[in-house]
């Protein structure tokens, strides 16, 4: 089991990304179920969302996976492992604003690198996947008939109105408007 309370020197170790203490303890994230090395050059975590664990085992015992970026322990996830855990992340998060930072920053690797392996596993980047689940909900808000399309794109998770009209329109070939007149002139017909 994880401390309960945080060593004031483990703590000062992980702030300070302190190689000397990668064999005494690791750390885990909470908040995104990572485990590191004290050395790890991730972005510091909010102290009241840090577990101590005394290996590794331990940590994934308490379902935390190991970080891409410092491999605690040596092991380093499959990239098409690695893949799934952010776009089930991305599944559940798609209506917030998510940026390629956000994503490396949670998931333990550079933007670059997250980019370059997401497209190879996925053949799209992951703003055109984020893109695509949008959509997706937008067509199913759409199908439902009950919000103007400015509620449609802001509860799919889109920035601006004009911004989901364009999209839609690119890659459907009509207008949010225009799809759920034809959507509902089927249903009605029917």
């Amino acid at each position: 089991m994880a401390y309960e309370q945080i060593p004031e020197e483990y703590w000062t170790a992980i702030k300070d990304c302190d190689k000397s203490y990668d064999d005494l303890f690791l750390y885990g994230v909470k908040t995104t179920g990572i485990f590191c090395r004290p050395s790890c050059r991730s972005r510091v975590p909010h102290i009241g969302n840090v577990a101590i664990f005394k290996n590794a085992d331990q940590a994934m015992a308490e379902n935390f996976r190991p970080c891409k970026r410092c491999r605690p322990e040596g092991l380093s996830l499959p990239a098409e492992e690695w893949v799934k855990q952010i776009t089930g992340w991305i599944d559940q998060h798609y209506s917030s604003p998510i940026t390629l930072q956000q994503l490396g920053d949670l998931f333990h690797g550079s933007p670059y690198h997250l980019q370059r392996v997401f497209k190879r596993v996925t053949g799209k980047s992951p703003t055109e996947y984020i893109q695509d689940i949008r959509l997706e909900k937008a067509i199913y808000l759409l199908e439902a008939g009950d919000q103007s399309v400015a509620d449609v794109g802001a509860s799919a998770g889109f920035p601006s109105t004009p911004y989901f009209i364009s999209l839609f329109k690119k890659k459907l070939g009509t207008t949010p408007a225009a799809y759920r007149n034809k959507t509902g002139r089927k249903k009605n017909e029917h």
